[in-house]
């Protein structure tokens, strides 16, 4: 069992340009695992609706189901893990609702920290997050949540319009109070200038190499995934390794930044 994390754990980390390794996880089975392979960053994901339950999108995860699996998850993972969750689609429409849903998934759910899809639109819920001492991390650039918006899933911040949007909000939300940032899908050179430009940790997924830490769904690593498989999709289930092999060679690629390579990483 890994020593307590916290917030001031992955700050230490950044200063000393040590890469955080973070997977999704869902159950207690696999919490153990994670944490036993080095992983510091263990993620309840909304991604439960599809790999889990087996919808097409995150939308249909609702409060309740997060709660569930994190609950899960911190009973095989025990006090001293650091376990972030996502917060729903609509969870947080207003920062009234952000708040009675972020306080839920952190009284029932176990959570240490709730991440929310958004840029400006969602300030006022960072900020009122933070002042009540709930710790989030604001995830930008290709928001699942948003897919139908978007129309589909989407590099963003490659035109020089968005890219500097999205720096702006980088820079805005850690204002704000927001703990920790999430880039998915977004260009290296993109995702480098806003670590660069941030004080709190960067996780990326599709983000290049240049993030203070990186994230995957496990069950992709774990070659489980039977459908679209992204430009960062790596299957480490490979030359005879059971699970628990898999895992610790995630970590070990990320920890000595041979994942992502230029071949997961988009320009």
């Amino acid at each position: 069992m890994m020593n307590t994390i916290n917030i001031n754990t992955f700050l230490k980390m950044k200063k000393n340009t040590e890469k955080i390794v973070s997977l999704t996880v869902y159950d207690a089975s696999f919490a153990k695992l994670l944490l036993q392979a080095g992983v510091e960053l263990l993620l309840v994901g909304d991604s439960l609706g599809m790999v889990i339950q087996g919808h097409g999108s995150t939308l249909p995860v609702t409060v309740e189901d997060i709660i569930y699996h994190s609950r899960h998850v911190r009973r095989g993972a025990g006090e001293g893990a650091y376990i972030m969750v996502d917060m729903p689609f609509m969870s947080y429409a207003t920062p009234l609702t952000g708040l009675k849903n972020a306080a839920r998934l952190l009284q029932e759910g176990g959570a240490n920290i709730v991440k929310l899809e958004g840029g400006t639109e969602i300030l006022p819920t960072i900020s009122l997050l933070a002042e009540r001492g709930i710790p989030s991390c604001a995830h930008l650039g290709l928001m699942p949540q948003q897919v139908h918006k978007i129309g589909g899933y989407k590099v963003q911040g490659r035109e020089q319009v968005q890219a500097d949007k999205m720096l702006q909000a980088a820079q805005m939300l850690v204002t704000a109070g927001t703990d920790m940032l999430l880039l998915e899908c977004v260009p290296s050179a993109l995702a480098e200038k806003i670590t660069q430009a941030v004080t709190v940790p960067v996780i990326g997924i599709g983000a290049g190499p240049h993030c203070d830490g990186q994230v995957l769904v496990l069950y992709d690593i774990l070659g489980l995934n039977q459908g679209h498989k992204p430009k960062f999709y790596k299957n480490y289930m490979v030359a005879g390794r059971d699970v628990a092999a898999a895992i610790a060679a995630f970590t070990q690629e990320v920890k000595t930044g041979v994942y992502p390579g230029p071949e997961h990483s988009y320009d």
